[in-house]
């Protein structure tokens, strides 16, 4: 640690792990003086071009001066950071503040020169971009925003690290030195770089997991039986593409093979590289693997091994200790209580789980925290996956268990541009860290379906992320904004998946509904209005209709410019002309493969082998493969119709034993369709020339210069709300009935009083508001009955308020919540929708686009545009109102919350009657800082 005459303690809060653009990760750490023979180690082994091009001047050695300079700073001006791997440097990055003159300054001086060294065998993983991200936000933090950097033109690397970045910067040329000046404040271009760079390192070393070159088992029983011996034995199973290894360290010396995998006592004599190790072995002997593993170069570990986390505060620390051990040696892990993972691709056929047997192939990712969970969607899918033209299966699977380290955002950030996965489901027991869930789900959304269950569990044991404090409602609202198919069972998952895999989006509402039986279409017909869907009247084939009859209707529905999509109703007919299964799900194929692309389902009532005939009706197809006879491909279940491919390019129709099911299945997908097409014009956020941005600023500066947090009063928050545009009418407090005449004469008859106590606030329902006096007897008479019913004056707070025009009573709020971000919230005010918690949400900042759909999803959105012939009122004003809101919490992040209530919307404009404001220091937004993996 520092000596005494430093000028600030070490700062822990800058360490940090980060994965490098290559998929392995790195520490980020200040440098001490402890750290003079690993930083003069790290110098041996820089080639002399590197350290060339770091002084300008052959530099052979660090003198002992060099090594003093390079290892004591004060944490303010002078500042080190090290990129560590196993402990040892790999890269460094320094900054001194300098004055106008270039000479070495304190503060205010804002200006620093910066200088970085990467050893030669790590350049090219992106460790030089990931210390810019982290040095860069060390020095905003010491309030330096300029950062110079003088480069030899010959070292086209490091210019290209320090141009690639995004700043705003500036360029010369001079005594043979490109100098290159950029300000530090983060920009569009510099965040957009910056998260384009975490999803590809992300998504490296997500694939680095899930397509192994090789395994190692560790922990394989020599005896059948036990974990270790089941995770190899599917290994083999499946057919793994790689090279496998078994290990356990009692193993006899002259065994050198377990069923035919090589055999070793310890990961350090593989003679070959070892991608991915499964650990297999109890708790207490895992820190002695991981250390074998990270020694041999091993890139990542599946930790199946329960005791952690889940098991108390013990397990807890034990779990923080396996993930610093993991990442010191640059492994990520999946785990640990892990049910593990699988890639079906036929270049891979990686089954290093607990699953007894290989999935299906198929375009579907899964991802389940619970091993149990995970279970169960492979079962389903297994179950379900035939469908009329073919099956449906799984491209990759991911069970997390305590997601210690790899999480769904990692897993996400892989399927984003994953070419075998078309649709992602996953259950989520809880959303650590959900603003960036929300930014990775918008951008996935944007290109493939994502079905999520989100369970309404706190942050996984062991994880120091920010709790949001929004209810598990909101949260799933937001979840939805942001493109998310948010479903509540398992069943629906598996639904609202296989109709997205197999199946193109529907441009509409619009639903054909056509089949042999009518009152199963009258269900159907009533389960569409009943998601708000639009159904046309049900076609009767009869029972007597023919496979060809259902060959013509579908052909019709699909040729129909009506209607956006179709469900087939059939039940098993009787009688020598009805149509066989097969015969019908080749009809049904035939003609969705021929007619334009519209969702095509398929209601079945199961009669004996109907739902096997409609899972094999693609042996029926003309251009359907054969079925695989490869011993490691998965094979049908005893008793059960054998399964085969559907062609190449076709759309698979599923199956439901149920209307609802179907139906519910089919209102997702026209509702993430919608958000697909509006998410290509997003909108815009609005200038608005009135705003006074600055003049608030100053305004929040002075009264934050009062305290740490504080609640406005009135005349500060009406003034605040004023700098945006927001006016809220005057209230005058009345605390004797003179003194309420006295107002009413000030403010102009007719008035309004009020009863402001906190019990009694916006409860008009209780009678502590009297509205439309007219004159002094009316105020006077209804001063009286207030202070009867509720108490003396003290206890009621009257006020007393001009008369705002009828309309519709609202409520706008905004809150900061530490993880989610600014919300900006909207209902109609009053008992009922708070009973019903029918408020609408969106995340800030809102763009007219946001603040149209924000006014228009709650339940009671009819209220405001003439329901039941009533007049309407003033949307494009609430609209405005609400971007306003929007644009100063997004301005001014001290503001971390704000209620309007009521808001009154007339046919002609709108008044604010109440507001509320607060203020506090903003929260720490780890979304602008650098790459960052989660903290232990």
């Amino acid at each position: 640690m520092q000596s005494a005459p430093d000028r600030h303690e070490y700062p822990a809060h800058w360490e940090a792990d980060v994965v490098l653009r290559d998929g392995g990760t790195a520490r980020v750490r200040p440098i001490t003086v402890d750290d003079a023979e690993r930083l003069v180690s790290f110098y041996e082994q820089v080639s002399d071009e590197s350290k060339y091009y770091r002084f300008f001047a052959p530099y052979p050695r660090l003198s002992a001066k060099d090594v003093h300079r390079f290892t004591h700073h004060d944490f303010v001006d002078r500042v080190g950071l090290a990129a560590t791997v196993g402990g040892e440097f790999i890269a460094t990055v320094r900054y001194d503040r300098i004055g106008a003159d270039g000479m070495p300054a304190s503060a205010p001086a804002d200006e620093a020169e910066v200088a970085f060294l990467v050893q030669d065998a790590h350049q090219g993983r992106g460790v030089a971009s990931a210390l810019l991200e982290h040095v860069a936000a060390v020095a905003r933090e010491r309030g330096i925003r300029r950062f110079a950097a003088e480069v030899l033109p010959a070292n086209t690397k490091m210019i290209k690290v320090f141009t690639d970045a995004g700043y705003t910067q500036k360029r010369s040329f001079e005594d043979g030195v490109v100098r290159l000046e950029f300000d530090l404040e983060p920009t569009e271009r510099s965040l957009a770089v910056q998260r384009a760079r975490e999803q590809r390192a992300e998504a490296r070393s997500v694939r680095r997991l899930l397509v192994p070159g090789s395994v190692a088992v560790v922990g394989t029983g020599r005896t059948p039986g036990g974990v270790g011996r089941r995770v190899l034995g599917n290994l083999r199973a499946a057919g793994f593409t790689g090279n496998l290894y078994a290990v356990n360290k009692a193993f006899p010396e002259d065994v050198e093979e377990l069923d035919g995998v090589p055999a070793h006592r310890s990961v350090r004599d593989i003679d070959g590289h070892v991608d991915v190790a499964v650990v297999a072995v109890p708790a207490e002997r895992v820190p002695e693997v991981v250390a074998e593993c990270g020694e041999h170069g091993v890139q990542g570990l599946v930790v199946l091994a329960a005791g952690y986390a889940e098991s108390g505060p013990e397990g807890r620390d034990r779990q923080r200790e396996l993930v610093r051990h993991a990442r010191a040696y640059g492994m990520r892990i999946i785990g640990p209580n892990a049910f593990g993972i699988i890639n079906t691709s036929p270049e891979v056929r990686l089954n290093a789980s607990l699953a007894p047997e290989m999935p299906r192939p198929g375009r579907i990712g899964l991802f389940a925290q619970s091993g149990a969970i995970g279970i169960a969607l492979l079962s389903r899918l297994h179950r379900r996956g035939g469908g009329v033209t073919g099956v449906t299966g799984v491209s990759t699977f991911v069970s997390s268990g305590n997601r210690a380290d790899v999480s769904g955002n990692d897993v996400l950030q892989y399927w984003y541009d994953d070419p075998d996965t078309d649709v992602a489901l996953m259950y989520l027991e809880s959303i650590g860290n959900p603003r960036k869930f929300t930014r990775l789900a918008r951008r996935t959304a944007a290109v493939k379906p994502l079905v999520v269950v989100q369970g309404a569990g706190s942050a996984p044991q062991g994880h120091a992320v920010r709790a949001t404090r929004l209810p598990h409602a909101t949260v799933s609202a937001l979840l939805r904004q942001a493109g998310v198919i948010r479903v509540d069972t398992i069943t629906e998952l598996v639904d609202a998946g296989l109709l997205l895999a197999r199946q193109p989006l529907p441009g509409g509402p619009r639903v054909a509904i056509l089949g042999n039986s009518e009152s199963l279409g009258q269900l159907t017909y009533d389960a569409c209005l009943s998601e708000g869907l639009r159904p046309l009247p049900p076609l009767d084939l009869t029972t007597e209709a023919s496979a060809e009859d259902f060959h013509a209707a579908l052909a019709r529905a699909l040729a129909d410019e009506t209607c956006d999509a179709i469900v087939v109703t059939a039940i098993p007919a009787i009688g020598e002309a009805s149509p066989g299964d097969a015969e019908l799900a080749e009809a049904l194929r035939s003609a969705a493969a021929t007619g334009p692309a519209k969702p095509v389902l398929v209601v079945h009532v199961e009669l004996g082998g109907l739902a096997e005939a409609l899972s094999a009706a693609a042996s029926t197809a003309p251009r359907a493969r054969a079925a695989t006879t490869d011993a490691a491909a998965p094979q049908a279940g005893p008793g059960s119709t054998p399964v085969t491919e559907a062609p190449e390019g076709a759309h698979l129709i599923p199956a439901y034993p149920a209307a609802e099911r179907a139906v519910r299945a089919l209102a997702e997908a026209v509702k993430y369709a919608q958000w697909r097409r509006e998410a290509a014009d997003p909108g815009k956020v609005p200038e608005c020339e009135d705003i006074d941005e600055r003049g608030a600023a100053r305004l929040i500066d002075g009264l934050l210069a009062r305290g740490q947090g504080l609640t406005l009063g009135t005349d500060e928050t009406c003034e605040l709300l004023g700098r945006y545009g927001i006016s809220v009418r005057r209230a005058i407090p009345a605390p004797s009935p003179d003194e309420a005449v006295q107002a009413a004469a000030a403010l102009g008859y007719p008035v309004a009083l009020k009863a402001t106590a906190p019990h009694l606030r916006h409860r008009a329902d209780l009678g502590g508001v009297r509205l439309d006096l007219a004159d002094e007897e009316q105020l006077r008479r209804s001063y009286d009955e207030l202070t009867e019913l509720f108490g003396t004056p003290q206890e009621v707070r009257p006020v007393v308020q001009a008369m705002a025009p009828r309309g519709v009573d609202t409520v706008v709020r905004a809150v900061i919540d530490p993880a989610a971000g600014a919300v900006l919230s909207f209902g109609l005010a009053g008992a009922a929708s708070q009973l019903l918690g029918d408020m609408a949400h969106r995340l800030v900042p809102v763009t007219d686009r946001d603040a149209a759909s924000l006014v228009r999803s709650i339940r009671t959105a009819p209220l405001l545009f003439g329901w039941r012939g009533s007049t309407p009122v003033d949307t494009p004003a609430l609209e405005e109102l609400l971007l306003r809101v929007s644009r100063l919490v997004d301005d001014h992040p001290e503001v971390v919350a704000v209620t309007l209530e009521p808001v009154v919307v007339a046919p002609h404009g709108l008044s604010v009657l109440g507001a509320s404001v607060r203020l506090a220091p903003p929260p720490a937004r780890d979304d602008l800082g650098p790459r960052t993996l989660p903290v232990y």
